[in-house]
C-alpha cells in the first residue's frame, strides 16, 4: 500500500494506543504497526528508537491530554456542582475514551504502564476529592466519593469492554450516565443534610 503522506509520529503514537487498547502491551510491537499504518518499520525508526519509546510517549500523551488539560478546561467552569457534572457527563458518555482508559488500567502489570496508569489514577482521584470538598464534604468523604465515582467510571467500561451488554446502545448509555450523575453529584439541599 502506498501512503500519500508521510506518518508523523502521532499516527504511531494513536496506532499504539489503538493496539494497546485492542490486544494490550504485547499488541504494541513494530511490525504489527508498520501492517496497520500501510508503512515500513524504516518509518517507525525515523521517529522513535524502539518500541519502548513509542510506547512511553503514547502514555505520556494519554496523560497529558486525558488528564492534565481535561483538568486545566474543567478550571474554566467556576461552580464545583457543575465541574462534577461536566466532568462525570463527558466520561461516562465517552465510549472509547472510558474502553481505552479501562484497557490501560488492565494493562498496568507491565512496568512501563503501571507508573502513568498510577500517576494518573492518583491525579484524577485527587481533583475529583479537591472538588467533591469545594462542595462541603469532609476531606474522608470526599475522598470517598472521589474513589466511588471514578470507580463506576471505569467498572462501566470495562464491563462494556468484556462484551458484557452488548445491547447497551447510546440511549441506555445516556440514561445511564444521568442515573450516575443524580447519584454521585449532590444536589444543593443533599449537601447541606451530608456534611459528615
Amino acid at each position: 500500500m502506498t501512503r500519500s503522506r508521510k506518518l508523523s509520529a502521532s499516527d504511531w503514537i494513536r496506532a499504539a494506543t489503538e493496539a494497546l487498547v485492542e490486544g494490550g502491551v504485547a499488541a504494541v510491537a513494530v511490525e504489527p504497526l508498520a501492517v496497520r499504518l500501510g508503512a515500513t518499520k524504516g518509518s517507525f525508526y525515523h521517529h522513535f528508537e524502539n518500541r519502548d519509546a513509542l510506547l512511553r510517549v503514547a502514555l505520556e500523551e494519554w496523560e497529558h491530554s486525558q488528564t492534565e488539560a481535561v483538568i486545566q478546561r474543567l478550571q474554566l467552569i467556576p461552580d464545583p456542582r457543575e465541574r462534577l457534572r461536566a466532568v462525570l457527563a463527558a466520561s461516562f458518555t465517552d465510549r472509547g475514551g472510558g474502553i481505552r482508559d479501562a484497557a490501560l488500567l488492565t494493562s498496568a502489570t507491565d512496568p512501563l504502564v503501571r507508573p502513568v496508569v498510577a500517576r494518573v489514577t492518583a491525579r484524577r482521584l485527587r481533583y475529583l476529592a479537591d472538588t467533591y470538598g469545594q462542595l462541603g464534604m469532609s476531606r474522608a468523604r470526599a475522598r470517598r466519593r472521589a474513589l466511588l465515582a471514578y470507580t463506576a467510571y471505569l467498572g462501566l467500561f470495562e464491563y462494556l469492554r468484556a462484551g458484557s451488554d452488548g445491547e447497551f446502545e447510546e440511549a441506555e448509555l445516556r440514561a445511564h450516565t444521568l442515573e450516575t450523575l443524580d447519584t454521585l453529584v449532590p444536589t444543593e439541599d443533599r449537601r447541606a443534610r451530608r456534611r459528615r
